[in-house]
């Protein structure tokens, strides 16, 4: 079997899946819209999906409890940032090659004027025997031109080099400092923020679950990644780069940790509602869960009554990281939005979904909401490292409020300790409430959004 060993234990999963649902590759392809080829390659350990929309998927179809499809999310993480690291090296393999290839000129061939360096010609302002001097208001002649091109070119790299110092001197402000209430004075506080792209993992980014291209960002907005996986398209959440000031000012290690946000994730279709600002004649039909962010995003819709989000947790190294605390902090809380509401769900078709195991509810209409572990899980803290990463599945409702929100994650390593934000690219995520607001489900006999008939 191809490939490092958490791809082979990637592989084995998803094909003792495949081999228990008792369908054929040729029929799990047809309905995950992929080739024959391609799924047969995944399931023998020559490829890793680039997404985990399709892997989720994959297992759904085939049945796969609760438990199976958090194994099956580790598993892949685990492969994805295998291959990311495989192709990391073979390109750092080529670039090493090229170059010195390029140096050395093919036997027999002569170096090209332009590469051959001259001396410089001193500038005078004698003009040749015979010749008459410019006169003022005169353009000059080849001969007589002064030779700015030195000047020139020592203007363009001075600037060169003033915009590399500004951007450097920016990404150095980034980084903020919690102060922490630490009375040995010795422990470093660091923060970070993640900022989801709301798509299935990325893909920051996110695209981001290799410890060389994954790190949490105390910016904004989200930052560039070398991972190809999370372009997200960023498709796989995102990523973040760790603080690097500490106490004084001086320079500390790299976050350990990476959090990978999915904001629009589904427990179950008929479970998710949106409020859209529009007349159901407007509304395109319901999106699949992995287009939903596309879909939210284009009609400014809003997660209704409940929004669901998944957070990847991993380490970036082999030390443990400790979670020791999820906080949930309101920006903005006022009366529901007078909206339409649209239920994700079919009408007449039954949704599946279970309770994933790492579960909290989030009460959003409580004056001080706090995460709470759903009834019989555990609550934090939990371990991570690079190796074995943690899946959070949080519930956040609200019924009489328009919520505004974010999260914030405290984690301990050592004599380290730190909190990182979770949000939506820079922005609080939002849910209201939709008591009262006439609601819709969509009718695949119809072909349009109908009343929502009460069960």
């Amino acid at each position: 079997m191809a490939g490092p060993e958490e791809t082979a234990d990637f592989a084995a999963l998803i094909r003792e899946l495949k081999d228990r649902s008792g369908l054929s590759y040729g029929v799990l392809a047809k309905r995950l819209h992929m080739s024959t080829s391609t799924l047969h390659r995944y399931c023998n350990g020559d490829a890793v999906p680039t997404e985990y929309a399709p892997v989720e998927r994959f297992a759904r179809l085939c049945k796969a409890t609760p438990d199976e499809l958090v194994e099956a999310h580790r598993r892949w993480i685990l492969a994805d940032g295998a291959r990311q690291r495989e192709r990391k090296a073979a390109a750092g393999t080529a670039a090493t090659a090229t170059p010195a290839t390029a140096a050395t000129p093919a036997p027999g061939t002569s170096t090209p004027a332009s590469t051959t360096p001259s001396a410089p010609t001193p500038a005078t302002n004698t003009p040749p025997p015979g010749a008459n001097p410019p006169q003022p208001g005169h353009p000059t002649t080849p001969n007589s031109r002064p030779r700015n091109g030195n000047r020139t070119r020592r203007r363009t790299t001075l600037l060169t080099a003033a915009a590399v110092a500004v951007v450097l001197a920016a990404t150095a402000l980034i980084p903020r400092l919690v102060s922490g209430d630490d009375n040995s004075g010795d422990r470093k506080q660091e923060a970070g923020s993640v900022t989801s792209t709301g798509s299935g993992t990325s893909g920051p980014s996110p695209s981001s679950k290799s410890k060389a291209s994954s790190s949490p960002s105390t910016s904004t907005s989200p930052s560039d990644s070398a991972n190809p996986s999370r372009s997200a398209a960023a498709k796989t959440g995102t990523s973040a780069t760790p603080s690097n000031k500490a106490d004084g000012g001086a320079a500390t290690a790299a976050v350990p940790l990476t959090v990978t946000s999915r904001p629009y994730a589904w427990e179950s279709p008929c479970s998710q509602t949106y409020l859209v600002d529009e007349d159901a004649a407007k509304v395109p039909p319901p999106p699949t869960e992995q287009d939903a962010p596309s879909w939210v995003s284009a009609l400014g819709a809003v997660s209704a009554d409940s929004q669901y989000l998944e957070l990847t947790v991993q380490g970036t190294g082999q030390e443990t990281v400790v979670l020791q605390s999820l906080n949930v902090r309101v920006v903005q809380s006022g009366a529901p939005l007078a909206w339409n509401a649209y239920t994700m769900g079919y009408v007449g078709v039954g949704c599946g979904g279970g309770v994933p195991t790492h579960s909290f509810d989030v009460g959003l209409d409580a004056t001080r909401p706090v995460a709470t572990p759903k009834a019989g899980q555990t609550g934090l803290p939990y371990k991570v490292s690079e190796s074995d990463p943690e899946v959070l599945y949080i519930t956040a409702a609200a019924a009489s409020h328009d919520v505004r929100w974010y999260l914030e994650l405290a984690w301990t390593s050592g004599t380290r300790h730190g909190v990182l934000r979770i949000d939506d690219q820079g922005k609080p995520f939002h849910t209201s409430g939709m008591n009262g607001r006439p609601r819709y489900g969509y009718s695949l006999d119809d072909s349009e959004w109908i009343p929502h008939q009460a069960d």
